[in-house]
Parts: C-alpha cells; sequence; structure tokens
C-alpha cells in the first residue's frame, strides 16, 4: 500500500521510496529508511500527512507520500 493511503493513527512500516535521488537522499538523512516505522498522526486533504517518524514530527505532502510504499504493523525484529 501507499503511505498516502494510510490511515490517522495507523503504524507502518517503510518497505520502499521511489523518489528521485536527491529527495530520497534527504528523507533517509531525516531517518526514513527501509524497516522504519511510521506512525499517521494526522491528515491535512488529500494526500498530505502528518507523521512521526524515530520520535520527530513531519508534513509530507501528496508527490512524496505517492510514492512511498508502507505495509502496516510493527517492523521485524
Amino acid at each position: 500500500m501507499l503511505l498516502k493511503d494510510a490511515q490517522t493513527g495507523g503504524t507502518y512500516v517503510v518497505e520502499r521510496i521511489g523518489l528521485p535521488f536527491q529527495l530520497e537522499r534527504r528523507l533517509e538523512a531525516l531517518g526514513m529508511t527501509r524497516q522504519t516505522p511510521v506512525t499517521v498522526l494526522n491528515r491535512k486533504g488529500k494526500g498530505i500527512l502528518i507523521i512521526k517518524l524515530r520520535g520527530t514530527r513531519f508534513a509530507l505532502g501528496y508527490n512524496i507520500t505517492k510514492n512511498i510504499e508502507v505495509k502496516e504493523g510493527e517492523p521485524d525484529a
């Protein structure tokens, strides 16, 4: 599933990031890598999300959230 389709309050695990190289590297520098848990805190319209990632809140726009694949649940231990 895509991050843009995630439900508020749900915890998801990042599976794949399909963004341009520089933007993908920027998200990785902020801590969004594969198998990272992401919690959706709020939705602001179509695909715009406020997420919690490694203890920090981020707002991501539709053009970013539509390119991040996630799965439900906690990361593999």
